[in-house]
């Protein structure tokens, strides 16, 4: 594997990636670990994953430097994530206990409950656009819920894969508690097949997606699978504008556009569109292209050659088709992965924008007559992760609530992950929660425990 600078295109580490034999040793150990990690209590996990929290704390520029060079977020933006990442584990660290704790149950029986047991190996698959939180919101739930994961990490980010492991070994984790496996993506299949591995959390692509919850279902594996987003972001006319407007550049272009939940369709009513697209044409237009380690610099490189070729090559369709081009839409000059801020009007169902995902900052704005429409523009999607929606009317923002088809509808805020809120999608954004105590509860055998029973109870007892 090779580590290439979106920003300049230069080829700055080397990896070998793992053999058949290296892959087996990995899988011996991780079960190995897990026979007596699962045995450890509440209070020793805590105190590693706060140690965690601590290393991250402790090395975010570095790990920050690394993430940028790797995949070509802003450093100010790698930085932050870091730092997510160590709450993320101060999270857990504080309430896994608490969501985990067993349940009693009132029945016939002497005593009933229900406690959460630990599976197993889990087998984490995760992409470069957040290479380390994607990563972490696994961890947190995973590890404290008393399991032990293998990581494999997208092939452009190896450097951040193996930094991450270690930071676990860094805050004292047993080891082979959480290992990285450096291999390609047609190793997974085997990888997951196998009975030491009792599960898979992916975070990627749909495609990614279906080859992976394929095989776990063959397999009869529990899978999460967090894919991608087309997310809507409603602006009816009592919105606050100005910090619509500000939140909406944001929104759009976060991690230099390469978000699953960015916003992606702004959904505009006819009577504020005008004033809409001019405030946020403008705000777009201020931000500043280039290289990602300047503080000054708003939006970096893509992550890939390809990435930047197949949102140039969308933009292109939609203007073949008939879109207006408000702001950008051309390759610029120069090396690195670059590509402007860009903003279509004028979209039509038969423009491949109009139903795919695009990993860049593109904005798609459309103008909608009245709520009703702006629903039904907001669906028009097979994605369903999140969604935001600008309204102070309180029956418009129940509407919205009621009738969108997302994992998440935030209202008046753009939509962001949150250790304390379940984190999924509907329809193609895939299925199961990640985060929260949702989270914790996806990895975890939930079994029930009936002890004894009342006196004359079993003589009325059928299955």
């Amino acid at each position: 594997m090779h580590s290439v600078n979106p920003a300049t295109g230069e080829t700055f580490a080397r990896y070998d990636t793992l053999t058949p034999e290296q892959v087996e040793e990995r899988l011996n150990r991780d079960q190995t670990a897990f026979e007596s990690y699962r045995l450890t209590g509440f209070e020793q996990r805590a105190a590693w994953m706060t140690r965690a929290a601590e290393v991250l704390e402790a090395r975010a520029q570095e790990l920050g430097e690394l993430a940028t060079r790797e995949m070509g977020k802003t450093l100010a933006a790698a930085v932050a994530e870091v730092r997510k990442c160590a709450s993320g584990c101060r999270y857990y660290a504080q309430n896994a206990e608490k969501h985990l704790a067993d349940e009693q149950i009132v029945t016939e029986a002497e005593r009933a409950y229900v406690t959460y047991q630990p599976l197993g190996v889990v087998l984490s698959v995760m992409p470069w656009n957040f290479p380390y939180w994607q990563v972490f919101r696994f961890i947190g739930p995973a590890i404290m819920a008393g399991n032990v994961g293998l990581l494999k990490h997208a092939s452009n980010v190896p450097g951040c894969a193996l930094a991450i492991e270690d930071v676990m070994r860094e805050a004292g984790f047993p080891a082979d508690v959480f290992q990285t496996l450096l291999v390609g993506s047609r190793d997974v299949a085997a990888i997951l097949k196998d009975d030491r591995v009792k599960a898979v959390s992916l975070t990627g692509s749909e495609g990614a997606g279906r080859s992976v919850a394929g095989t776990a279902g063959a397999a009869i594996k529990p899978s999460v699978m967090e894919l991608g987003g087309s997310d809507p972001f409603i602006v009816m006319p009592s919105a606050d504008l100005e910090l619509c407007v500000e939140t909406a550049v944001t929104a759009r272009t976060i991690n230099n556009g390469q978000s699953c939940i960015a916003a992606k369709r702004f959904i505009v009513h006819a009577d504020i569109y005008d004033r809409f697209v001019e405030g946020f044409v403008a705000g777009l237009a201020a931000l500043k292209l280039g290289d990602p380690m300047l503080e000054e610099t708003d939006i970096g490189p893509l992550a890939t050659p390809a990435i930047r070729d197949e949102v140039h090559g969308l933009v292109q369709d939609a203007v073949s088709k008939g879109a207006k081009v408000l702001l950008g839409g051309e390759v610029p000059q120069g090396a690195g992965n670059y590509y402007p801020a860009t903003a279509l009007s004028d979209l039509t169902p038969e423009m491949e924008v109009y139903g795919e995902e695009v990993f860049g900052p593109v904005a798609l704005i459309f103008r909608v007559a009245d709520i009703g429409e702006a629903v039904s523009v907001a669906n028009a999607t097979r994605f369903g992760l999140g969604s935001s929606v600008w309204t102070q009317d309180a029956d418009e923002q129940a509407r919205f609530v009621r009738d969108i088809e997302a994992g998440s509808v935030f209202v008046n805020a753009m939509v962001a992950s949150d250790p304390r809120l379940p984190f999924g999608g509907v329809k193609a954004s895939g299925f199961g929660r990640e985060l929260s105590r949702h989270g914790l509860h996806e990895f975890v055998n939930t079994k029930t425990v009936s002890i004894g029973a009342a006196e004359g109870a079993h003589k009325s007892k059928t299955e």
